[in-house]
């Protein structure tokens, strides 16, 4: 007998996180990889790896998905809810923490954070602009100093004696901490000062101006940076809470959204089979001049958006 499940799916620039979860909200079966510019490709086989993994046959019940590509995906799933990322990631953190009031998050390539009282989002803030002091930067960095991204956080908990790193901005950090290898600081000293900017850069950016109180859970793949937790929580003077499934939870909050939907009939597996294409152009109907996305399966035309008037839609 097939378990019904439901699939939520959490597309961003950078990684494609997606669960299953059963009736009681649980998660079983997990996926995390890298997107590689490829959205929908990416979808396809991490359905393919959820549907592996899952313990036993399953009925895919309703689907949701969130992040930068979920209109994209959600056209492609037939998805029953399409959220943005402050609604999924705040149902999925609630539904693991529900006394929580602040929200952390840092990914690949944007962070946000997350002010909620009494089970309601208050207040937001999201930080787009520049990938300084995200997983992006850190990877890079990573890179520059011989290391992988996974060694960061063990290698900054080392340190005595943090550097003083500028992260305000990419080139800025670079050049610093090129200054301070030069002059004699170790590794571990720059890794950790590389660390305590992240958070600075964060606080003074996307937490500007917000009352950031506890309980304070901490998420996205940065979460995972022991050295990232470890200067939120000399610098907020707090316990930061880290959730196994701090990374899943955009995805996680998509899959519990999904189950309010009204969807007829199970999830057919065999849609991700099909052939999937994407043709942009720009419409010359009236001034706006929109760049109108038109989304096909199959050769057919499934979706469209883009636009500022229905001139563009009906071309």
């Amino acid at each position: 007998m097939e378990e019904p499940v439901f699939l939520g799916v959490d597309i961003g620039s950078i990684s494609t996180k997606g669960v299953l979860l059963n009736s009681q909200g649980k998660v079983i079966s997990q996926e995390y990889l890298w997107t590689e510019g490829d959205p929908v490709g990416a979808v396809k086989k991490l359905v393919g790896i959820l549907l592996e993994k899952a313990p036993g046959q399953v009925s895919i019940q309703s689907v949701g998905t969130t992040g930068s590509a979920r209109k994209l995906i959600g056209s492609m799933l037939g998805a029953d809810v399409v959220k943005n990322e402050i609604t999924a990631h705040a149902v999925g953190t609630l539904s693991r923490h529900p006394e929580v009031r602040t929200i952390l998050e840092i990914g690949g390539q944007d962070s946000k954070i997350i002010l909620i009282r009494g089970g309601v989002v208050t207040d937001y803030a999201m930080n787009t602009l520049c990938a300084a002091g995200t997983g992006a930067f850190l990877s890079s960095q990573a890179k520059r100093l011989g290391l992988d991204v996974e060694e960061l956080g063990n290698l900054a908990l080392q340190s005595q004696n943090p550097s003083k790193i500028a992260a305000r901005c990419t080139v800025f950090a670079e050049s610093d901490m090129i200054h301070k290898a030069q002059t004699g600081h170790s590794k571990e000293d720059i890794v950790a000062g590389l660390c305590r900017a992240v958070v600075s850069n964060y606080l003074n950016n996307v937490g500007k101006g917000k009352r950031i109180e506890g309980p304070i859970v901490f998420q996205g793949g940065v979460s995972k940076n022991r050295g990232v937790v470890k200067a939120f929580e000399a610098e907020l003077s707090s316990e930061i809470l880290v959730d196994p499934e701090s990374h899943l939870m955009g995805a996680i909050g998509a899959a519990l959204l999904s189950k309010t939907g009204n969807r007829k009939e199970p999830f057919h597996v065999d849609l991700i089979q099909m052939d999937f294409t994407t043709k942009a152009q720009e419409c010359p109907k009236c001034p706006n001049h929109c760049e109108i996305i038109r989304f096909y399966r199959n050769g057919e035309l499934l979706d469209a958006w883009g636009n500022r008037c229905e001139k563009g839609i009906s071309s």
